[in-house]
């Protein structure tokens, strides 16, 4: 079968890493869940890590959130602008959100009220990826009409970066959200606890000490799930790249051609670039092609990477994808296990599609177990304690 596989232990190492270089930033930071897609063994996973605080962007993803990790000190951010029609639920599963409206942050006040809450926002500004934010020269009357509402706190301000147009992130855009926050502070007499633009993207001027201080709070996914170096490629020094590994089962495997036979056209709906482009290949040139029962139809096949370096993905259908395993016959039978590593964009599909099953290596209870006696400050034994006592099989 098909399967995807959730490594805890090479979660745990890559949470306990990313905690004690932000710590060591004097910073805090949130979980981005949004690839795990709600899925409750993976949420409760991060529940026995001690992961406090979390952020999506599905306020369907955040009611299972509340549902399985809800505990004393445990926060959730949406991290999706709001829209009028959601207001009501982003009051009531999110504590924080990321705002650039303020007609929308009026009515989150008044939605907060109703329900008899505060609810903090991080005012994003434009920095330059043209995502979403408000641009640096309203923000002092932005800022003033958001400070009067009663039932919404300032959390700080925030920005993304390298996230929609791929910019990379420089240390004067930095400079200027804490340039922002120093400016609305001294005008408003109040302090603003937070500036959250750390992000994967970020981790690199973390670990040259390039980052400034005041850049206090990241949202971070892909470097924790996948340990990936956004900026440099490869991965970040000391992460691990396997915690998520798709399992694919061999559905055939034959000695075929490796060269097209006939007229190649454009007949097929999907095109497939290999991420190195192979020596060219004679016609009849022959060489073993396994096929397995995974497609476009449900993942980014452009970003399975095959674990065994002499694989190559040959090209993809919707339901299955074809693997040239090598010119002379492999050590591999139809039934066997093919293991792919995976880009962010492949594991977000996989995780979305109702077809493909994730599991979780090792079982839950046992990775409890190991935490409890070989706990990092990620994982205290008071967190195990509370947990251990409401999770459930799965």
């Amino acid at each position: 079968m098909n399967r995807l596989v959730f490594d805890l232990r090479a979660l745990h190492h890559n949470a306990a890493t990313l905690n004690a270089w932000i710590n060591n930033h004097g910073a805090d930071w949130l979980v981005v869940t949004k690839v795990l897609c709600g899925h409750e063994p993976s949420l409760k996973a991060l529940a026995a890590l001690g992961v406090q605080t979390t952020g999506d962007s599905r306020l369907e993803n955040l009611s299972v959130v509340k549902k399985v990790m809800s505990r004393e000190g445990q926060s959730s951010w949406y991290l999706r602008i709001p829209t009028p029609s959601v207001i009501q639920d982003v009051v009531k599963y999110s504590e924080v959100s990321l705002n650039s409206e303020i007609s929308i942050i009026r009515e989150l006040n008044e939605e907060a009220k109703r329900q008899d809450k505060v609810h903090s926002i991080i005012i994003m500004i434009e920095l330059g990826d043209l995502r979403e934010g408000i641009l640096p020269g309203s923000l002092v009357d932005f800022y003033q009409l958001a400070f009067d509402l009663p039932n919404i706190e300032v959390l700080g301000i925030g920005s993304n970066l390298g996230c929609l147009a791929g910019t990379v992130p420089t240390v004067d855009q930095f400079m200027q959200l804490v340039l922002y926050r120093e400016l609305l502070e001294l005008k408003f007499g109040k302090k603003l606890p937070y500036i959250s633009a750390g992000s994967s993207s970020t981790l690199p001027l973390v670990l040259d000490g390039q980052l400034p201080k005041q850049i206090n709070h990241f949202r971070i996914g892909e470097a924790l799930f996948l340990g990936t170096d956004l900026i440099n490629g490869g991965l970040l020094p000391g992460l691990r790249d396997d915690a998520f590994v798709l399992e694919a089962e061999v559905a055939e495997l034959r000695e075929k051609s490796l060269v097209p036979i006939g007229e190649v056209g454009t007949v097929t709906p999907f095109q497939h670039q290999p991420a190195e482009e192979p020596e060219e290949l004679n016609p009849g040139q022959r060489g073993y092609r396994a096929v397995i029962n995974v497609g476009n139809l449900d993942t980014e096949v452009a970003g399975l990477i095959p674990e065994n370096p002499n694989y190559r993905i040959a090209g993809a259908s919707s339901d299955v994808t074809v693997v040239i395993v090598g010119e002379e016959s492999p050590e591999l039978k139809v039934g066997d296990t093919m293991r792919f590593r995976l880009s962010y964009a492949a594991l977000l599909r996989l995780m979305s599609n109702r077809y493909v099953t994730t599991v979780l290596k090792p079982p839950l209870e046992e990775m409890i177990a190991e935490l409890r006696q070989n706990y990092s400050t990620f994982s205290p034994p008071q967190v195990l304690e509370s947990f251990e006592s409401r999770v459930t099989p799965t």
